[in-house]
């Protein structure tokens, strides 16, 4: 069975503020919960309230799969000053420490007209190896996400799944992996079965949506057996964190999936 994890940004808002959506997702069965920045600052919703979210986790059992790094930096755009994006790495660290979060989403911001692919994917690299080397002994592992520029993230530099693994293999760190969102990979037209099998343990995390859309499972076109069947078989057996928008009630808009998650 797969641990799902439900987004709080977007799922279980009905309850409230976000320690709440903790404990309305455990209400409804979940042991895991995903969400953005830590703070807030790089979501369009409140600041959070860490301490009151450490003691719904605590007194749910629940576990924080992922939180985004903050801030989501545009790595190639001159004058190339990553000075905040590394002074805040350390702070998320902490906040992942105390929330007992294993994951740290990074991306790659948007490509530079200026530079060919490859010097970027390479420079890549460069940033997150030393990204690496600087939490180094934290056990925290940070998780790179290619997203889709056909619909939701136009002009960002990684697109394709095989270039976050490009890039992963040259960071060549065990604290480095990638996360493989099904529905950024549906809406670019990419073969799962082919994506996961040249990712290979790189995949680090998942999180699904519905394509097209970015609704709950169910209410698109992806063939929902057929998909986990193929992850299963890839060898991934991590969290899956559930990130779309709900078009029900939360605890309705989980159903199927949770179902479906029990007999992959």
């Amino acid at each position: 069975m797969y641990q799902l994890a439900p987004n709080i940004e977007l799922l279980f808002t009905e309850a409230g503020d976000y320690h709440d959506r903790v404990r309305a997702a455990a209400a409804s069965g979940f042991t895991a919960v995903e969400m953005w920045g830590p703070t807030g600052v790089d979501a369009p919703s409140t600041p959070k309230d860490l301490p009151a979210l450490k003691a719904a986790l605590e007194e749910t059992g629940t576990q924080l799969t992922a939180q985004l790094a903050e801030p989501r930096t545009q790595f190639m755009i001159p004058p190339w000053d990553h000075s905040e994006f590394f002074r805040k790495l350390d702070e998320g660290v902490e906040i992942a420490h105390e929330l007992g979060t294993p994951r740290i989403v990074v991306g790659s911001g948007t490509g530079f007209g200026g530079w060919k692919r490859q010097v970027q994917l390479d420079k890549l690299i460069e940033i997150y190896q030393k990204a690496t080397a600087q939490i180094d002994g934290s056990g925290i592992t940070l998780v790179l996400e290619p997203v889709n520029v056909r619909v939701d993230h136009p002009g960002s530099l990684l697109d394709r799944t095989s270039e976050a693994v490009y890039v992963a293999r040259g960071v060549d760190s065990p604290f480095f992996g990638v996360l493989y969102d099904l529905y950024h990979s549906t809406v670019e037209g990419e073969d799962v079965a082919a994506e996961l099998a040249n990712a290979g343990d790189l995949i680090r995390y998942v999180q699904v949506a519905d394509a097209p859309g970015r609704g709950e499972p169910g209410t698109g076109a992806i063939d929902w057996p057929a998909s986990l069947a193929v992850l299963r078989g890839s060898g991934y057996d991590g969290p899956i964190g559930l990130e779309y928008y709900p078009t029900t009630a939360s605890a309705e808009s989980v159903k199927l999936i949770q179902k479906l998650a029990a007999d992959a």
